[in-house]
């Protein structure tokens, strides 16, 4: 027969009695994702992608910058203030192309900002063979604006304890295609070698072209696993 448990002491009674107001499940802090969009493109081409970080359980905002009368400096600086204002207990960071650098370069080498994780989805981390022959027409660089430097010469390595995962596409049918050149495999704008940054956590490729990458449920599976996990999910088999 199984002992009975022992009577709590007066003083253990005394102590476990709490007020209601304190008794009540204080809300649990979910942690924040701030997207950002790419070079010519808006905060409303990530609607699809914040939905499904909103359902996964994430808060979510977007921060709409100026990436060609601008460039990514602004942005940068702006994004960084958001990290530090957020109580959040963790903060990550999601970007789309260009994007993605404004994230890494916001996070790289700067103490005292929250902890969280970056996620980079068709990102031309490596430089982008698209904006260099873009860049080489008449006008070409007008296009680019403020944002031609770090897409002709892409990122350093990234050397930061913060991990970074990124998602590239690999199915070829965009703008890209018609500047080009292009090495394959690729996304029909940026290459999956343009996406491979030394110093990144995990990289993964499915299959979507550039702009699909932000439609795509997949994608936004392999985000919120990364977020999760500081990795992707492995595919079956």
């Amino acid at each position: 027969m199984a002992d009975k448990a022992a009577r709590p002491s007066g003083a253990s009674r005394a102590a476990r009695r709490v007020p209601p107001a304190a008794a009540a499940a204080a809300p649990v802090a979910r942690e924040h994702v701030i997207l950002l969009h790419g070079i010519w493109m808006r905060g409303i081409t990530l609607l699809p992608l914040a939905r499904r970080l909103r359902s996964a359980g994430y808060t979510v905002e977007t921060i709409d910058y100026a990436s060609v009368f601008r460039g990514i400096g602004p942005a940068v600086q702006t994004l960084r203030q958001r990290m530090l204002a957020s109580d959040a207990p963790a903060v990550h960071l999601v970007g789309h192309s260009l994007g993605s650098l404004v994230a890494l370069e916001a996070a790289r080498g700067v103490r005292g900002l929250p902890r969280g994780r970056i996620v980079c989805i068709g990102a031309p981390l490596r430089g982008s063979a698209v904006a260099r022959s873009l860049a080489s027409v008449p006008g070409g660089r007008l296009l680019l604006g403020q944002s031609a430097a770090p897409l002709l010469s892409g990122l350093e390595a990234w050397k930061s304890t913060r991990p970074v995962g990124v998602i590239a596409g690999r199915l070829p049918f965009g703008l890209g295609v018609t500047i080009g050149p292009l090495s394959a495999p690729h996304d029909g704008t940026v290459s999956v070698s343009e996406t491979q940054l030394p110093g990144i956590a995990d990289h993964i490729t499915v299959a979507a072209s550039h702009t699909g990458l932000l439609f795509s449920g997949e994608v936004a599976e392999l985000t919120v696993a990364f977020l999760r996990d500081a990795h992707f999910a492995q595919p079956p088999g």
